[in-house]
């Protein structure tokens, strides 16, 4: 589509505010701040999305303007003016490059910890405790909500300070919404009872905002427009309040969202993940605008470039937030300007991104290893000074990005697959339909690949004359593992892993013991398959919590399966052997803890303890190698090539799971940082 007709690419003009398109990364917090300032690592993150063409980028999810609302994600804060210069920098660097910058703020009321930062009470409208952070708030007093307004103008003048073009106030499920919604304000008049009063919170913060950055500064709310809760606020109480927040004059933009937050289930609702329907809430969003005729932005699971496109041409949206798509792919304006929207990295949805956050990690893209490390790794592959002739074996991952990074540097690269496929693990996983998009992560390096002439040599079980016979200068080992089920201290020739159920190479049985040992995907993706046949299924781990690699928002969905089916959860338990039992099996359980022995009477008993890495090749290979296998730990930290080996002599490296069982972001990350320098 040329520029000039695509409906992305038309500039919007907010009040005195151009900008240049209508694509847009909302409000989020990838906890990348250092002592709570968004120094060089925030910067660079910001400065990559500005650089590659997004119209608007907004700051901080949120940052936090009051010291009792104590940050759990790493936040800015807003609260410290110290946070002014670095505010500075970052949005200085950003309009260099044609970008507005926005940041979101906020007082998390109850939805924090009172054991963070300074020990001080949580506060909310009410007793009432949010399950997903657990805090019993203290109710607020006058004296408290003087307070907190104030701190509010006072943030809000740092970060026009700092140079901010607007700003935005959060409204769904922190303290803002917590004042709005019936079921979390138990307050008295003035600030409880009717609408009215529920409101009144948010209104004398925008007054007192208004007071201190005057009425030029932009200034927009995120709000929900319906809890979607018994009780909660509704469908025509959003849309009143989205009418007030448009009538009071105080307000620039609408950034609606739709949901609740306060439980796990609430927020994968709100935000989804993958196997969940694509932009769930726009129509939602388009409801609110045709209501208001207001300046309307909105973000929920809009991943791809065709439903963005039409969010604006709808005029269902005047901006569309791309956030997890752009955490993915920074570039997307820039392929979408160059006609290039088939290279445009996709999103996955595996929130790989978002969990990690919520359990106290950094954001980061499952298969983009330099989102979040834009200070030393890289977007665009550099070409090399040298070219050299590159062999890859396995075309999982982590072989697929060695050999995508290795073109892309101008080496000739051949690929060795044993399967007649690509994909790997992968693959396996993607079996799952509701786990079906993982496959982009494999069809979008493949594509990359063939563009630059990649060979790919698929139903060959590479061995050294194999290998050899390439004439190879680097050999990369990305061969992954296999299913290491011995773990009993007897019967492990009677068990099955969660790969022979996944693959269907072993029938799911009737009565079917699950023992996860390593908490994640596949225990319960295999749980899953058995239990839609109608059986009935235990789960057991040692570990206190099952599935905690699975972490909170992609266990919504498994759960909401599971829970349905013939399937109990068991904790604290250890599975020690098996034996058989006449026509089926008997589990012998313990406890870490010690004193128990347990039976169990199954049919079935399927393990799931990683994988071992497979790694004769790069053994056999070894010797005949110049580094003898060796990395070099200290150049690869600084970014800086292997040493080189002597002539007739090739560079044999491993990468992924053929190094140990880790995650799909571990395997790329491996291949990026290593052959980026090759």
């Amino acid at each position: 589509m040329a520029r000039d007709n695509d409906p992305l690419l038309q500039p919007y003009q907010l009040r005195h505010l151009r900008l240049r398109t209508r694509i847009m990364t909302t409000s989020h917090e990838p906890a990348y701040p250092e002592d709570g300032m968004p120094k060089a690592r925030y910067r660079a993150y910001h400065v990559e999305r500005a650089r590659a063409g997004v119209a608007l980028t907004m700051t901080a999810g949120s940052a936090t303007v009051s010291r009792d609302s104590p940050p759990v994600f790493n936040n800015v804060l807003a609260y410290k003016d110290e946070v002014v210069p670095w505010l500075k920098d970052l949005t200085d660097a950003c309009h260099e490059h044609g970008a507005a910058v926005m940041i979101q703020l906020t007082h998390l009321g109850r939805r924090t910890s009172w054991s963070k930062a300074d020990w001080l009470p949580v506060v909310s409208p009410s007793h009432e405790r949010e399950a997903a952070h657990r805090a019993f708030p203290k109710r607020l007093e006058d004296w408290d909500i003087e307070r907190i307004i104030a701190n509010y103008a006072d943030a809000a003048e740092r970060m026009q300070a700092g140079g901010m073009d607007g700003l935005e106030l959060q409204a769904y499920g922190h303290l803002m919404d917590q004042f709005w919604s019936p079921l979390t304000n138990t307050l008295d008049e003035p600030y409880g009872g009717a609408l009215d009063n529920r409101l009144r919170f948010t209104f004398d913060v925008l007054r007192a905002v208004r007071k201190r950055v005057g009425p030029d500064f932009i200034v927009g709310v995120r709000y929900t427009g319906d809890e979607d809760l018994p009780g909660g606020l509704s469908p025509a109480d959003g849309l009143e309040i989205s009418r007030r927040l448009k009538e009071c004059g105080m307000v620039d933009f609408l950034n609606v969202v739709r949901g609740h937050i306060d439980t796990d289930a609430g927020l994968t609702d709100l935000i989804p993940v993958q196997g969940m329907r694509s932009s769930p809430h726009l129509d939602f969003a388009g409801d609110i605008r045709a209501a208001t005729g207001f300046p309307t932005f909105h973000a929920a699971k809009i991943q791809d470039v065709t439903t963005a496109r039409y969010a604006i041409s709808s005029g269902k949206l005047d901006m569309v937030g791309m956030t997890r798509a752009h955490m993915t792919d920074p570039h997307i304006v820039r392929k979408i300007i160059a006609g290039r929207e088939d290279t445009i990295r996709p999103c996955v949805g595996a929130n790989f991104c978002l969990d990690r956050i919520y359990q106290g990690g950094e954001a980061y893209c499952i298969h983009n290893p330099a989102t979040g490390r834009e200070l030393t790794m890289p977007h665009d592959i550099a070409p090399a000074a040298v070219k050299r002739r590159v062999v890859v074996v396995g075309a999982g991952p982590a072989g697929l990005e060695a050999a995508r990074v290795a073109a892309e540097r101008g080496h000739t690269v051949v690929v060795l697959e044993a399967a007649a496929k690509p994909g790997g693990q992968i693959r396996l996983t993607a079996q799952s339909p509701r786990r079906r998009e993982m496959i982009s992560i494999i069809d979008w390096r493949m594509a990359r690949c063939e563009e630059r002439g990649v060979v790919f040599r698929f139903n060959t079980l590479a061995d050294v004359q194999a290998v050899i016979a390439e004439q190879p200068d680097v050999v990369i080992i990305a061969t992954g593992g296999l299913p290491h089920t011995a773990v009993l201290r007897a019967g492990n020739e009677l068990v099955v892993s969660t790969w022979d159920i996944l693959s269907g190479d072993v029938a799911p049985g009737r009565n079917v013991l699950v023992y996860d040992d390593a908490g994640d995907h596949p225990a319960l993706q295999a749980a899953e398959v058995i239990a839609n046949t109608g059986a009935q299924v235990e789960i057991m781990t040692p570990d206190r919590a099952f599935a905690p690699e699975v972490m909170a928002m992609n266990l919504v969905p498994y759960m909401r399966s599971l829970q349905k089916q013939d399937v109990t959860f068991t904790v604290t338990f250890r599975l020690e052997s098996v034996q058989r039992d006449g026509d089926g099996l008997r589990a012998i359980v313990g406890s870490d803890y010690g004193g128990v022995r347990k039976e169990r009477h199954v049919d079935q008993v399927v393990v799931n303890h990683g994988t071992r890495p497979l790694d004769d090749l790069y053994f056999e290979l070894k010797p005949l190698s110049g580094n003898e296998g060796a990395v070099d730990y200290p150049a690869l930290l600084a970014g800086q090539a292997q040493s080189a080996v002597g002539a007739g002599k090739f560079q044999l490296f491993r990468i992924g799971d053929a190094v140990s069982a880790r995650n799909t972001h571990a395997a790329i990350y491996d291949a990026l940082r290593l052959v980026k320098d090759l």
